[in-house]
């Protein structure tokens, strides 16, 4: 008898995948709403894409839900499962790739979350003329955003030193990287 359990995504990269399509979903669909005629008026009147509070939402929070949350997570993916077919090195460090995903995810996601409030609740008090009240709440938005960055940041600084440490490895006995580079030397 066949089990109908679910199971759960065995691969260490498929998160990485999910994710990044997820984000790539979002961010059409906040492109898709930003260029409906009243959403853009709106986002024109709090001075999107130039100044305060309107570059928050457009282009900062769209840009970095499909550049960080999508691309670059697929980038990390794919650079995670090709570099040890390509170099014949296994990757240095899982616990590593899996600190990569959520430091960059969190942070990803925790930066999205910061400038999309921070925009729309500047914007309307801008709007409704208490301007000295966004001018208050705008304090609070430079540590908020520092963190969501630094976060991010540790992600990629993750990546990178497994990155860096797998290419300091030799190539493993019987790869077929390590059996070209054998016949090269002699």
């Amino acid at each position: 008898m066949e089990s109908t359990a679910v199971s759960k995504p065995s691969h260490p990269l498929t998160k990485f995948l999910i994710v990044s399509v997820f984000s790539f979903f979002i961010g059409t669909v906040h492109g898709m709403l930003q260029v409906m005629p009243r959403i853009r008026h709106w986002l024109d009147a709090i001075g999107s894409p130039h100044s305060n509070p309107g570059h928050l939402i457009d282009p900062l929070a769209h840009a970095h839900m499909n550049l960080v949350g999508g691309v670059v997570l697929l980038s990390m993916c794919v650079t995670y499962y090709l570099l040890p077919l390509l170099s014949g090195k296994a990757i240095f460090s899982r616990r590593l790739i899996d600190l990569t995903f959520w430091f960059t995810t969190i942070g990803a996601y925790a930066f999205y979350a910061v400038q999309m409030s921070f925009g729309i609740y500047e914007g309307m008090l801008d709007l409704s003329g208490a301007s000295d009240v966004a001018d208050a709440i705008e304090k609070f938005r430079g540590p908020a955003v520092a963190v969501s960055g630094t976060v991010m940041a540790a992600g990629f600084f993750c990546y990178l030193v497994n990155i860096g440490l797998t290419l300091r490895r030799r190539p493993e006995p019987g790869s077929a990287t390590a059996a070209i580079a054998t016949r090269q030397m002699h």
